[in-house]
């Protein structure tokens, strides 16, 4: 369940904690961590130190950290880790546009790439009924790609707002990702930040904003699921930054 738990005011403070590793990921977690003891008991420390490194590591690709996420009627919050690999303008999904989506106008679609050491749970960008979920088969090209939201497996969401306005984001999987899981069914009531789906293994997440929206991130700028600010609904004018 969320709750009010930070806020910028002056005063308190709080503690850091090691991130949990999510329910999907406890098998894969448990199955390294059985074949990395077989090894030690068998002798073979070469090869159990390396088990132990891959245990290691799973437990870190599902780790499932708390996170803050911003408050505000008019904020588009990222639904993934990693790095913002494209900014365009683009017609919707075929999928998921037409008057029972998110139209057949032109979006602005914010590209997001996860690397394998990126946390891999996908949160909704904004708060609302889940409206579309709709679940596609396909290649596992390089998510980096552009091709890549139009011929790999993945997965399109829609949410619509209290107000009526519809932000949809995909589920994008990679050149080693093999499974898009939903958390969630369609009608459900989301709220902004909220775990929506995990794909497994390297992957990217688009974003579509609405008519009228400026996106406050970067291309090359690294964002957190739940908590960097995409964009603002309503916002207008271009944002430039420096590399550095």
């Amino acid at each position: 369940m969320s709750s009010t738990i930070s806020s910028n005011r002056p005063g308190g403070g709080i503690k850091w904690r090691w991130p949990s590793v999510h329910p999907e990921g406890r098998k894969f977690l448990l199955i390294a961590g059985i074949v990395t003891l077989c090894f030690w008991l068998l002798g073979w420390e070469i090869v159990g130190w390396l088990a132990f490194g891959i245990t290691i590591w799973v437990a870190a690709f599902f780790r499932d950290p708390v996170r803050v996420t911003p408050t505000g009627s008019d904020l588009v919050i990222a639904p993934a880790d990693g790095l913002v690999t494209q900014i365009a303008e683009v017609p919707p999904p075929p999928e998921i546009a037409g008057a029972d989506g998110l139209g057949d106008a032109a979006m602005l679609r914010v590209s997001i790439f996860m690397s394998v050491f990126d946390v891999h749970i996908n949160r909704t960008p904004v708060a609302g009924i889940l409206r579309k979920l709709v679940y596609i088969p396909g290649k596992f090209v390089n998510a980096d790609l552009d091709k890549a939201s139009e011929e790999n497996e993945r997965q399109h969401f829609v949410v619509e707002r209290a107000d009526g306005t519809r932000i949809g984001f995909t589920q994008i999987a990679g050149l080693v990702a093999r499974r898009i899981m939903p958390f969630v069914s369609m009608g459900t009531e989301l709220q902004t930040g909220q775990r929506v789906g995990l794909i497994r293994f390297g992957s990217r997440v688009d974003v579509y904003l609405p008519a009228g929206t400026t996106p406050q991130v970067l291309l090359g700028q690294r964002t957190l699921a739940g908590e960097t600010i995409v964009a603002r609904i309503g916002t207008s004018g271009i944002l430039d930054g420096i590399g550095q």
